[in-house]
């Protein structure tokens, strides 16, 4: 159960900061949000605000989404034939179209569609009670709403407030915003770390910080703050010269030179042995040294961030010199990630979601169709060419994108799978 709840908030966090970014920099431009959705599945709860949006929570807590007038797949087909009902103003313009059989209008006009235009010239016309005698065309509000087969209702999307709309570096920015916000999440995320566990590492000094009880370090004298001068007799200066020659010295005996309450002197420190991934290492139970200033604190966001950024960068790397699934994960290693986070503490369930983060924001910057690099490439080709693509040609590229992404995560989750649990 922790693992699960760990997952929801992880995965859900990520995903409501990434659509919050779109949400809010789409509303910024002009362009009508139709939804914004916290879950998946069937909806549980809806209220539309003054904004236009209708903010709904849906059963399955993992990610959200927004719908961008002119940009999703719209859910409303109003075809000819469809059997409505329409509620009027005082002056007769349509101002709620009601397709759900799911919700009866009581002072409503019902009517089989014959045509509407909810675009450009916000019109609707239809047989009033089915009566192909009594066709009626009703001028439709700018901000009138259409209650969906599945009850949500939303605002009809007008062409001055679609997506298509907003001018071009508006709409980049708006593509841009989900990674940003991501980004902006990790330096949030390894800000409230370092304040949670009261400090930054310095890994560029040979002080070291904690002792652990009953270590063997702790049985051999080592107390906290000591400097470690050399180790294996070779000479100090960093938590990496450190590390790495413990690490390499599984149950053998290390001889040190420490310094500490202003005086030198020589020990030996048999690492502990621990076992990883079938590889041997050795652990002596210390701490790197902790910088507690509150610059330092705010300082670690941007730096561990930036760290982030050039370890996937180089992952990414890897995978065109030597491509393997094992090199990807998808939901399944997410929650596997979980579950060992879990059972470490806060500490390392703000890392995993820092690490997530930055993941999610750089790689949805590739230039794939259907991912927000994608559409930004799509934004700068036609900034460049001064109109946009045929928006056949432009649906078929972003069609294509899709499937080769879903293609990949039925790849990458079947093999998350056989890795963890056969």
């Amino acid at each position: 159960m922790r693992t699960i709840i760990t997952f929801i908030i992880v995965f859900g966090v990520l995903v409501i900061v990434h659509e919050f970014g779109h949400f809010f920099f789409a509303k910024r431009a002009g362009i009508l949000v139709r939804e914004f959705s916290i879950g998946m599945g069937p909806k549980l709860l809806a209220h539309m605000g003054k904004d236009g949006t209708t903010y709904t929570l849906r059963l399955l807590p993992i990610g959200g989404y927004v719908r961008m007038a002119g940009l999703e797949d719209e859910e409303t087909e109003l075809n000819p034939g469809t059997p409505l009902s329409v509620e009027l103003t005082s002056d007769n313009k349509v101002q709620r179209i009601n397709v759900s059989k799911k919700i009866q209008l009581p002072n409503s006009i019902p009517l089989e569609l014959v045509e509407a235009d909810l675009t450009n010239t916000l019109t609707l016309t239809g047989y009033i009670n089915g009566d192909e005698r009594k066709a009626m065309t009703y001028a439709v509000e700018h901000d009138a709403t259409v209650i969906e087969e599945s009850g949500t209702e939303v605002r009809i999307a007008p062409k001055d407030v679609q997506f298509q709309s907003a001018k071009i570096g508006q709409r980049i920015l708006t593509n841009f915003a989900g990674p940003m916000n991501n980004f902006l999440l990790t330096i949030l995320l390894f800000i409230i770390m370092a304040f949670v566990q009261g400090g930054v590492p310095n890994y560029d000094t040979n002080q070291i910080g904690q002792v652990q009880a009953d270590s063997p370090a702790a049985k051999a004298g080592i107390k906290s703050n000591a400097e470690i001068l050399t180790i294996n007799h070779q000479k100090v200066s960093n938590w990496d010269d450190l590390t790495s020659e413990i690490i390499k010295s599984p149950g053998k005996k290390v001889p040190m030179t420490i310094k500490q309450g202003g005086q030198q002197k020589k020990i030996t420190v048999t690492p502990r042995t621990v076992e990883s991934n079938g590889q041997k290492s050795g652990q002596i139970g210390i701490q790197a040294y902790m910088k507690t200033g509150l610059a330092d604190k705010f300082a670690y966001g941007f730096t561990q961030t930036g760290n982030m950024f050039v370890q996937i960068f180089k992952a990414l790397g890897g995978l065109f010199t030597g491509f393997s699934l094992n090199k990807l994960g998808g939901p399944v290693m997410m929650y596997k990630m979980s579950s060992e986070a879990a059972s470490q503490g806060i500490i390392t369930v703000i890392s995993l979601m820092a690490f997530l983060s930055v993941n999610l924001g750089i790689v949805n910057l590739l230039p794939i169709p259907a991912f927000d690099g994608g559409k930004i490439v799509l934004n700068l080709i036609e900034a460049v060419r001064g109109k946009p693509l045929d928006p056949e040609k432009e649906g078929m590229i972003t069609m294509a994108g899709f499937v080769f992404i879903m293609v990949l995560m039925i790849l990458v989750t079947w093999n998350d799978i056989q890795r963890f649990f056969f």
